[in-house]
């Protein structure tokens, strides 16, 4: 089978890092630690210039749930313009209604807003309330994959909920697994789930360059490290697209 990997980044540095490991794709965002939000447009149109592979953009204007707002909805909207005039091949979505169906309808406006580019519906799927007539309906809104880890944490845990959606999307829909995959279980998870595309983040921690470090004051989320940071570590990408390649 012709693996396809994606790798969910939070910077620049990192989708270049991917690019060089050779990733297929990659997932821009912003704000990992609450499930990902729209970059910004620096960040989008920067990462454009930078990259020869797939590009697609997280469109969350918020963390928390997928219940949005009349203005977020329109938010959304302006970002996915703003994505289509920097030349972007693909956004990420997820709006769920308040019984945890999936939101068609405003789905559906999304995917005729940005196209030509291809949509993924994100793990927000995860939070439906049906799986199977989830991804029935996601089909119907036009959208090209779902981003799921089997309504699970991670996706060693859903990966029989993943082989069976795999099964039911046949070739309508790409059904790409995400959370908690490293080198130490995408071989196992390609033959357990049955799919093609996978979604990982490969990072390493790197020390900030920071000499002077003064404590006690958090900049962010009290307890989150202050100076150091993670990025893509294109070796250790690497060494799981080559375990793909060997399947």
């Amino acid at each position: 089978m012709n693996y396809k990997l994606e790798i969910c980044v939070d910077s620049v540095e990192s989708a270049v890092n991917a690019q060089v490991a050779g990733a297929d794709r990659v997932e821009l965002c912003d704000n990992l630690t609450e499930g990902g939000t729209t970059p910004s447009y620096g960040t989008i149109s920067s990462a454009r210039e930078n990259l020869d592979i797939g590009l697609h953009v997280i469109i969350r204007p918020r963390g928390g749930d997928f219940l949005y707002s009349d203005t977020e909805f329109d938010i959304m909207r302006r970002d996915i313009e703003i994505c289509g005039e920097a030349g972007i091949d693909g956004i990420v979505i997820g709006i769920l209604l308040a019984t945890g169906a999936i939101d068609t309808d405003r789905t559906a406006k999304l995917v005729e807003i940005a196209s030509p580019m291809a949509v993924t519906f994100h793990r927000a799927f995860d939070m439906c309330a049906d799986a199977v007539r989830g991804l029935e309906d996601i089909i119907s809104t036009g959208v090209s994959r779902i981003l799921t880890s089997g309504q699970k944490n991670t996706v060693p845990e859903g990966a029989a909920l993943l082989r069976t959606l795999v099964k039911q999307a046949g070739s309508r829909i790409i059904i790409m697994p995400g959370s908690g995959l490293d080198d130490t279980n995408i071989e196992a998870m390609a033959k357990a789930t049955g799919a093609s595309e996978f979604h990982l983040t490969g990072r390493k921690v790197i020390d900030s360059e920071m000499k002077f470090r003064r404590d006690g004051i958090p900049m962010g989320i009290p307890g989150m490290p202050e100076f150091s940071r993670k990025v893509a570590d294109p070796e250790r990408i690497k060494k799981i697209i080559g375990i793909l390649k060997m399947i």
